[in-house]
């Protein structure tokens, strides 16, 4: 009797932030700072037109959210927990070292806004939890990381198991927490709700 297996299997890590948080981070707190903050942020605000990016981001503007504002400072800590837990998961021999957070940031899309195809160089975990989805509003695409090498597969069926589609879809809800190796690529389709879409994403390095 034919043996099929699965190999270097593509974790993605969900749950519900404050599962492991020591002290719950309220996510209204967080909602309205991140409005705030965009709101005030000149700087992020002149890159995000300069560069073309539909919506708000403070990705190349503010670096040290955690230490500006509580509530993010919070949301750190609860974080690395989480990462700590994947990190198990995956099996990583971590040694004397440790992955520790070394960026931070908001993105606000509104309606028509998206995020191309990327991933995350430089960083071994990375991740989004999720601020404001509206109904309607777009899900995280996950592309399969072996996509470019298969020249000349069939495409998959609709009835196919997740785990052998090309592309999985994610729709993750408030307050809960991704994360997946920052080799992954992703991206987040345009957002068709009127409201806006808001999460703060994070990369996670080896230091």
């Amino acid at each position: 009797m034919a043996e099929i297996s699965s190999l270097f299997v593509t974790r993605l890590y969900r749950a519900t932030l404050n599962e492991l948080a020591k002290k719950p981070v309220d996510y209204a707190e967080l909602h309205s700072s991140c409005l705030a903050i965009a709101e005030d942020d000149e700087a992020g605000q002149a890159w995000c037109e300069k560069n073309g990016y539909p919506g708000y981001t403070s990705y190349s503007s503010l670096a040290d959210l955690p230490w500006r504002f509580p509530i993010f400072g919070a949301l750190e800590k609860a974080l690395d927990k989480h990462v700590a837990a994947f990190c198990k998961d995956l099996g990583f021999d971590l040694g004397d070292r440790k992955l520790k957070c070394d960026s931070l940031w908001i993105n606000i899309l509104g309606e028509g806004g998206m995020h191309a195809s990327h991933i995350h160089p430089h960083s071994v975990i990375s991740g989004t939890t999720y601020v404001a989805m509206p109904k309607g509003t777009s899900a995280l695409k996950l592309e399969d990381p072996r996509l470019p090498m298969m020249m000349n597969a069939p495409l998959r069926s609709k009835k196919a198991g997740q785990e052998l589609q090309s592309f999985v879809y994610v729709q993750p809800a408030v307050g809960e927490v991704l994360l997946w190796e920052s080799w992954l690529r992703h991206e987040v389709p345009m957002n068709m709700a009127e409201d806006e879409r808001i999460s703060v994403s994070f990369n996670y390095g080896w230091v």
